[in-house]
């Protein structure tokens, strides 16, 4: 029997990394009753379709073509459909999608609560769109300026065929991908981030399995009042005001920077390294590629669309 006061659950695509993350971290949010179907019925539409009827929201877990068959079968249910959150790219520069990253600017997190269509964040613009969209907005960075931007992440966030190869295999130590400028992530970075210059994306993948970077160097004679490390660092810090899960950390030197530190939290940190004498910077954003890059972010974000409580990952980082 239903329980009053419940939120119905579906995650069509739910033995998938990123449903399986999602299923874990469901266990601390209180009000929230997950429905599944059989392993045999799961790529059955009649079966999706009849339990999407049943529920409050549905997560597609899901390949961008599967999920838009997914949000098809959904919209069929004309008013009794439920609501959608999206994990795959195919919904996330969609009109009538609202962009899954709460403290991407003021009043965004209301817009997720309030909306039926949902879109997570990748993982990569998720670090990206971070660093340069309070830049942009402040007029420290022109929409038009040549971004780069260099990123590593564990294997994990590359799917089962990854996964497979290195924890059965070996796989290689450090490899980069992307290299045609085609990457999926592209289109949502520029269009979140402010900026009407497509950017350069260069991906990597390294042999561990979770944890990411996102690096973004910039010559700062190039910028608007030529600003110096700390300029940018104040504006990054003031878009992020009481955020629980965006941390701006203090400029401090330092020579490395590892990728696996917020690994099992939901955290993400950024960072502005700067020398003045050069008049150069690298900003740095750091998170857990399945954590606020994928799963976290999704039930931070289907909290908000039921309602309900979000609790802040437990766990701390565990080094520096």
């Amino acid at each position: 029997m239903d329980q009053p006061n419940t939120a119905k659950v579906f995650i069509d695509g739910e033995a998938g990394t990123t449903g399986l993350g999602i299923r874990d971290r469901l266990r601390a949010v209180p009000g929230v009753e997950l429905r599944s179907l059989p392993a045999e019925h799961r790529k059955d539409p009649a079966a999706r379709r009849a339990i999407m009827q049943e529920v409050d929201l549905v997560v597609l877990c899901l390949p961008d073509a599967a999920a838009r068959e997914s949000t098809a079968l959904a919209e069929s249910l004309g008013r009794a459909a439920p609501k959608l959150l999206d994990a795959s790219t195919a919904h996330r520069v969609a009109p009538g999608w609202v962009y899954g990253f709460p403290e991407m600017a003021p009043g965004q997190a209301e817009r997720i609560a309030g909306a039926a269509r949902v879109t997570n964040p990748g993982c990569y613009p998720t670090g990206a769109v971070a660093l340069l969209r309070p830049l942009v907005a402040a007029g420290l960075m022109q929409p038009d300026y040549p971004v780069t931007i260099n990123a590593v992440s564990g294997y994990s966030g590359g799917g089962k065929s990854m996964i497979e190869a290195h924890e059965a295999a070996g796989g290689p130590a450090f490899e980069l991908y992307g290299l045609g400028m085609e990457h999926k992530h592209l289109p949502e970075t520029q269009e979140y981030a402010g900026l009407t210059r497509r950017p350069i994306f260069v991906p990597s993948v390294g042999h561990y399995r979770q944890g990411m970077l996102v690096s973004i160097p910039l010559h700062l004679d190039t910028l608007p009042g030529r600003p110096n490390g700390a300029d940018l660092h104040a504006a990054i810090a003031a878009w992020y005001p009481g955020c629980a899960l965006v941390r701006v950390l203090p400029t401090q030197p330092a020579d490395r920077l590892e990728p696996e530190a917020l690994n099992n939290t939901d955290l993400l940190e950024l960072r502005v390294y700067a020398s003045d004498a050069h008049r150069q910077a690298v900003l740095v954003a750091r998170l857990d590629n399945l954590g606020k890059g994928a799963s976290g972010a999704a039930v931070q974000n289907l909290s908000l669309m039921l309602g309900l409580p979000h609790p802040a990952h437990p766990k701390e980082p565990a080094h520096a």
